[in-house]
């Protein structure tokens, strides 16, 4: 039995039947239709370029052949560990012999007045996303709030379909949680140069609206008001954990899990953003939203679940597109205390490698590849990698590294 029908679910189900798992598999969600991907939707899927048909991860045809139950629009309410059964919103009662948690995240609500105001939209599900894009045809200023993944691709497709737009970040700086300082004033500058404005250091104290309840300006910190008939939020998400908190399972910024992904309660597991697991990559646990950590949590707990060795942790890896940027990021970079820059950014192509102490724990790149899988395999290998004094120096290279003989 899995709890949410998203990509860290839709993937365990495969992952379960690529095994040889011959028991049968039902995939619980709160949204009609078979699973899709999530990215496209804050890129292509905004302009017109992607369809809902197209963001299926499967064929619905892939289901039935598989013997994968889907059960849509019926959300699970209640979990009973003793009795080992799951009721759904509609009453109905699932046993299970083992229950997978992929319930996933959602957007962290806007705290200001006028929050309500028609205009005022997230992003996190397909709905949303229409909602989004039905609206971005008209709207003539988009104001984004949250400088980080979602916001600045957002802000990137708003302002490629023609509208003025404008970013407002309470911190210092944008993506602060995700990227270095160098790479955060890249994306800034940027973004400036393509003509969105971007507010470092500020907040939206309130919205207000018309007198048919449509938002139509910002008012920010020091009193700017800011026209905005298209609001995106983007302030951060919250895993959905209240299922497993009220079941009495271990919880705190997630559903927390042992190296198998299993939960306080043997019988229960979690999987992709609403899981908070230990990973040789990062000290302690962490959480990470990304379709990577959701394939790779997938394997992982099928091969648990049919009693085989789990593959090695992969490396975790991330990727953002904005104009006709690429950035990519091999490793987790938080808590990183040196940065060297290989490349040109003036050009649009170069890295950040990112040390703790005099090892390097990550790479974010812009439209360097050859970086990005050169990090990939070097973190993998557990090989020490580059000094920060070797990645300074004019002209490094980091592909050219891997490849050469290096002492032991």
């Amino acid at each position: 039995m899995i709890v949410g029908a998203g990509q860290a679910g839709a993937e365990t189900a495969a992952a379960l039947r690529d095994r040889g798992f011959t028991g049968p598999v039902t995939l619980v969600g709160d949204e009609p239709g078979p699973p899709y991907g999530r990215p496209p939707l804050s890129k292509d899927y905004l302009t017109g370029g992607v369809e809902p048909g197209g963001l299926a991860l499967r064929p619905p045809s892939y289901y039935r052949d598989h013997g994968i139950t889907l059960t849509g629009r019926d959300p699970a309410v209640e979990i009973d560990r003793d009795g080992q059964r799951l009721t759904l919103a509609s009453g109905r009662e699932l046993p299970y012999a083992a229950l997978v948690l992929a319930t996933g995240a959602r957007p962290r609500p806007l705290p200001v007045p006028g929050a309500g105001l028609a205009g005022v939209l997230a992003l996190r599900s397909l709905e949303d996303a229409t909602a989004i894009r039905d609206r971005l045809a008209d709207a003539r200023d988009v104001l984004v709030i949250g400088g980080g993944f979602i916001g600045l691709e957002v802000a990137a497709t708003a302002r490629r379909s023609g509208a003025r737009v404008t970013v407002v970040e309470a911190g210092p700086r944008l993506m602060a949680r995700a990227v270095s300082a160098p790479m955060s004033a890249f994306l800034a500058g940027h973004h400036r140069e393509q003509g969105v404005r971007v507010l470092l250091g500020r907040e939206v104290t309130a919205l207000r609206g018309d007198a048919a309840g449509r938002c139509r300006v910002a008012e920010l910190d020091g009193g700017e008001r800011v026209p905005a008939d298209l609001v995106v939020a983007g302030i951060g998400v919250l895993p959905n954990c209240s299922l497993a908190a009220a079941a009495g399972l271990a919880v705190g910024d997630g559903v927390l899990v042992d190296d198998r992904l299993r939960t306080s309660d043997r019988a229960v597991y979690a999987v992709g953003d609403c899981a908070r697991f230990p990973s040789p990559y990062a000290p302690g646990r962490l959480r990470l939203e990304s379709v990577r950590n959701a394939v790779e949590h997938a394997r992982r707990v099928a091969a648990v679940l049919c009693g085989d060795t789990p593959p090695p942790a992969a490396v975790p890896w991330f990727w953002s597109e904005q104009y006709a940027l690429r950035l990519q990021i091999a490793g987790i970079t938080q808590g990183h205390d040196r940065t060297a820059v290989a490349g040109d950014p003036a050009a649009g192509r170069f890295s950040v490698l990112c040390f703790r102490g005099e090892r390097l724990v990550g790479t974010e790149s812009v439209n360097r590849p050859a970086d990005h899988m050169a990090t990939r395999r070097l973190l993998e290998s557990g090989a020490p990698g580059p000094a920060p004094a070797d990645a300074e120096r004019p002209g490094f290279d980091l592909k050219a590294f891997t490849r050469s003989p290096q002492p032991v």
